[in-house]
């Protein structure tokens, strides 16, 4: 069956199944493909719209000439900034010929006045678009909304965004998953020096905003390298404790049942001779920028080693059920000198780059998806 499909309806039907959309969808696909890291994309022009070729498959799939691409409409309700880095040109069409289309959510009208929407795509904040959003969904249950307000709320705050992670039962013993030693401080942090030791945490710290607002500030991370340079920090914030992990961290996006891990330049490795020379509080760059990609880098195998598959298979599975949500992404790190001791230091809801998705499936040769389809690789750009 897969080999009469269009490429079209697989790129659709993958991602209907992947965001949760039931509505229209008359059938499925399975079966299993791993995206390697030499793939090249498919170049426009080299074969027209109906011809996918890929460098590490002889074989190609025709369109067949009398089948109707699947549609599936995206509403879409983004801020300015999100919409220009989002919504380009290049992707809207790339879109277009796989039968997906979006559509801009006019917010002057009532939601569900729109339409008919497959899927509602939007990252907005504020409690009457919150509203909005929990009507439409009770009026419209057939429409995927990406994500719910509520789920989405509760990861921009840096305190909620982990709770329950240290809890979960994973099915797979190829990894340990931990969670940071952490305290929140809300105000005066000069005379939280002493609830810092109370806590059992110790220097130096990594301090974060308490709230994700989408504001420049809130990505501002310092390190702390003792209980006087808590001063010269701006509550409300959060206190993690540093954990070495050979500069490097891994990046996992998740997209429905899509697993991808990306290699980011994190802080390097702090020693006791380290600890006893500097103090102060120091300001550190956005270390899980996609301008920090670590994927090409020439890294130590034991630091740049990915992630057991098995074990992000049922870490993911475990967050999607306790966080509520189809599109969000970790930040990950391995413990240093460890083999598989892993700490997630924050969680995030990311629009995913579905220009990059669908550039992706070009590579892949259009091979069969399964439920667990994961695709663990470098040279990801994800749009920020």
């Amino acid at each position: 069956m897969f080999g009469t499909l269009a490429s079209g309806e697989i790129e659709t039907a993958r991602l209907r199944r992947n965001l949760g959309v039931t509505r229209n969808l008359g059938f499925s696909c399975g079966g299993m493909r791993l995206e390697g890291e030499n793939m090249a994309p498919h170049e426009e022009g080299d074969g027209g719209d109906g011809e996918v070729v890929a460098e590490t498959s002889p074989f190609q799939i025709q369109q067949h000439p009398f089948q109707q691409i699947q549609k599936l409409v995206v509403g879409y309700a983004l801020t300015s900034k999100k919409k220009k880095s989002f919504l380009q040109p290049k992707l809207e069409l790339m879109a277009r010929r796989k039968g997906i289309y979006f559509v801009a959510i006019d917010l002057n009208r009532p939601l569900s006045e729109q339409g008919p929407f497959d899927v509602v795509l939007h990252k907005l904040l504020g409690k009457e678009w919150q509203e909005i959003i929990e009507d439409y969904q009770q009026t419209h249950p057939e429409v995927t909304v990406l994500d719910p307000p509520s789920s989405i709320q509760r990861i921009y705050n840096r305190q909620s965004m982990l709770q329950g992670m240290a809890d979960l039962k994973l099915s797979d013993c190829s990894g340990s998953m931990l969670i940071p030693k952490q305290m929140v401080v809300l105000k005066d942090s000069a005379s939280s020096a002493d609830k810092v030791v109370e806590a059992g945490l110790k220097f130096p710290l990594v301090a974060k905003p308490l709230w994700i607002d989408g504001t420049a500030k809130s990505h501002q991370l310092f390190l702390a390298y003792d209980r006087h340079s808590l001063a010269e920090l701006d509550p409300p914030l959060v206190l993690q404790e540093f954990v070495n992990h050979g500069g490097v961290m891994f990046k996992v996006f998740v997209v429905g049942d899509i697993i991808k891990v990306v290699r980011r330049f994190s802080l390097p490795n702090i020693s006791n001779c380290d600890k006893a020379k500097v103090d102060g509080a120091f300001k550190f760059p956005r270390v899980s920028s996609s301008a920090a990609s670590a994927d090409n880098a020439d890294l130590d195998p034991s630091v740049a080693e990915l992630p057991p598959k098995s074990f992000l298979e049922a870490l993911v599975k475990e967050l999607r059920t306790l966080l509520g949500l189809r599109l969000f992404n970790i930040d990950m790190i391995r413990e240093h000198g460890s083999k598989n001791v892993f700490y997630i230091s924050s969680t995030t809801w990311q629009m995913p780059n579905i220009r990059r998705d669908i550039v992706n499936e070009e590579k892949a040769g259009r091979r069969e998806v399964s439920e667990s389809d994961v695709v663990v690789g470098g040279g990801i750009r994800i749009i920020d």
